[in-house]
């Protein structure tokens, strides 16, 4: 059995974790991020908790399935908190994690970085559409 040195052993842990990498974990989490509903779901919990029908109701076109789908995947990643109160009719509440802002300030830069950006966008889509026949 070979040791390895202390160097040698953050030199490996470094590139365990280097997303250009096929088998690094890291890549999972950014799949899953990249997701445009789970932008849309960490930006409209951005200024504070919501209940399921106000997100449904922000997220224009989201569909119910793919909502549930996209809050159960944020509350297992840890990004999203989910607090369910007893009443009548029982009232649950989605919020962000610690986790879940740091990420949401990078998706609100995107979000806003989209906004803005998008008639260019456009421009070059239609110049390229124009100039390869498509």
């Amino acid at each position: 059995m070979s040791t390895r040195t202390a160097a040698r052993q953050r030199q490996e842990a470094r590139q365990a974790y280097d997303a250009f990498l096929a088998a690094c974990p890291a890549r999972e989490l950014l799949d899953a991020i990249s997701d445009k509903w789970v932008s849309l779901v960490l930006n409209a919990l951005s200024d504070g908790p919501k209940r399921y029908s106000d997100l449904g109701r922000i997220i224009a076109g989201v569909s119910q399935k793919m909502l549930t789908q996209t809050l159960r995947s944020l509350e297992r990643d840890g990004l999203v908190s989910r607090t369910v109160t007893p009443s009548v009719p029982v009232r649950v509440d989605y919020a962000l994690t610690d986790l879940g802002r740091d990420l949401q300030l990078l998706m609100l830069a995107i979000k806003s970085w989209a906004e803005g950006n998008i008639e260019q966008v456009h421009v070059a889509r239609e110049t390229y559409d124009a100039r390869s026949g498509g």
